[in-house]
């Protein structure tokens, strides 16, 4: 039988200075809790056999109580280190926030904020004002609106402009935008109805005004975001399209999805340009290429933007003040020219492939002194997100290896730190992109692996429980 006396009470595990310090971190309740669960653990691997004093009993109690508490405490959302080279780096939540975001968003919440208020007059106003003469400067666009995010904007715009008619679009452009979702999902929500013309891989311009007639609602331009047709294909510009559209009275709306706000990067188009062109609203997502917030961003005309902003999906659909604060931020970076060394994602995408190596080649000499395997091979770093499909960015990869651990093995060690490192396998070899490592977080990245060298060696000598 076994003597479940060597078990301490709560309120003297209590007394003890390591749960009085855990009791100050995280209150009374959720430590009594922990060491109640503890114990009950302890109860049972006595049951099934195991022998402990009660010294071993309330050293086993107080520290899987404190490993609980730490679990419990910090969240499951963290912050990682993305050493992968994808930019927009969808599972680890797409662009990171610059600066001036950052200060805005703090400024904004941890107090009150005009969100609703309008300062000028003393009466209530509306938050659909905040962001919009920024983006209206950026894309030459007549208005704009944001929703929480670009398939939202979307969604909002066939309900608005098309519910219970036609939308004509391209069969080659009924795209999956990622998690499952696809384009003639979002649309069938909307109450509006496909009209899908040419094929996968060729559209005419006459097979549009084909498709016309007194149902059409409007005609619909999607961006290829995420994959790329190659051979023998034909699309027609977006400037005849909007010219067809606009003889037949008919708003031609582009999801151009990546949100690229700049002209001189040439794998992705620019929204000033397809306003340019003649779309009357364009849709785009902040949380890609424009490297801001998650939000689905509409510019365009204003008799068409107020439509949407009138329609009630706009109450579901619209954003926080967290999010416009974020959004503006950014913004701001691009209308004072700063976005190249302040947007994080601009940053990074045109970072050079030297600057990478120089920094990859630091980090490597301290590995290598610590016994670490390490070796500056060329690759390619990616914009990802559903951004620039097919795009490759030079950069210079460092492959690791330590402590004749495989690289599946590695990359998990990696993925435990605190906090974790998110690698990639390539090649058979765990490969870290610096490119998407912020350089602040270098020193950082050294020290991170330095802990788990010193880990695995802790592992091997081993660890045996303290006699009572």
């Amino acid at each position: 039988m076994p003597d479940y006396r060597v078990i301490p009470s709560i309120e003297q595990l209590r007394q003890r200075a390591r749960v009085q310090a855990l009791e100050a971190v995280h209150g009374r309740r959720a430590t009594v809790d922990a060491l109640r669960s503890e114990a009950d653990a302890v109860r049972v691997l006595m049951q099934a056999g195991e022998t402990l004093s009660e010294a071993q009993a309330e050293t086993r109690i107080v520290a899987a109580a404190a490993d609980r508490l730490r679990q419990q405490f910090s969240g499951s959302l963290r912050a990682v280190i993305n050493a992968t080279g994808v930019v927009v780096h969808t599972n680890l939540g797409r662009a990171p926030l610059g600066p001036g975001a950052l200060e805005r968003v703090v400024s904004v919440a941890r107090g009150y904020a005009n969100l609703e208020y309008d300062l000028a007059r003393g009466v209530r106003g509306s938050r659909h004002g905040h962001a919009e003469a920024l983006l209206t400067t950026l894309t030459s666009a007549e208005a704009a609106l944001v929703a929480n995010n670009n398939a939202a904007a979307m969604l909002l715009a066939l309900a608005a402009l098309a519910h219970g008619r036609e939308v004509v679009i391209s069969r080659g452009e009924l795209v999956e935008i990622g998690g499952g979702f696809r384009i003639p999902d979002v649309m069938a929500q909307s109450g509006a109805t496909l009209r899908e013309v040419g094929t996968t891989n060729r559209t005419r311009l006459s097979d549009y005004t084909a498709a016309i007639h007194g149902r059409t609602a409007m005609v619909l331009r999607v961006h290829r975001s995420n994959f790329r047709i190659e051979g023998f294909t034909e699309q027609p510009s977006l400037a005849a399209l909007a010219a067809t559209a606009h003889e037949r009275d008919l708003p031609l709306v582009e999801d151009l999805g990546s949100g690229n706000l700049v002209a001189d990067l040439a794998h992705e188009p620019a929204v000033a340009a397809s306003i340019a062109a003649g779309a009357d609203l364009v849709c785009f997502s902040g949380d890609k290429m424009l490297g801001g917030p998650q939000a689905g961003i509409v510019v365009g005309r204003t008799a068409l933007v107020e439509r949407l902003r009138r329609h009630p999906l706009m109450r579901a659909l619209r954003v926080d003040k967290l999010t416009l604060a974020a959004l503006e931020g950014t913004l701001l970076e691009y209308v004072a020219g700063r976005h190249d060394d302040r947007v994080p994602v601009m940053r990074m995408i045109r970072m050079p492939a030297s600057h990478i190596a120089s920094r990859a080649q630091a980090l490597r000499e301290r590995l290598v002194k610590n016994g670490w395997s390490a070796e500056i091979i060329a690759g390619v770093s990616t914009v990802g997100g559903g951004s620039a499909p097919g795009v490759e960015l030079p950069t210079m990869l460092l492959a690791v290896a330590h402590d004749g651990l495989g690289p599946e093995a590695l990359e998990a060690q990696f993925r435990a730190l605190d906090p974790p490192i998110i690698a990639r396998i390539e090649t058979d070899r765990v490969v870290l992109d610096l490119r998407t490592v912020f350089e602040d977080q270098d020193e950082q990245l050294a020290r991170l692996l330095q802990s788990l060298e010193n880990r695995q060696h802790g592992d091997h000598e081993g660890h045996e429980e303290p006699e009572g």
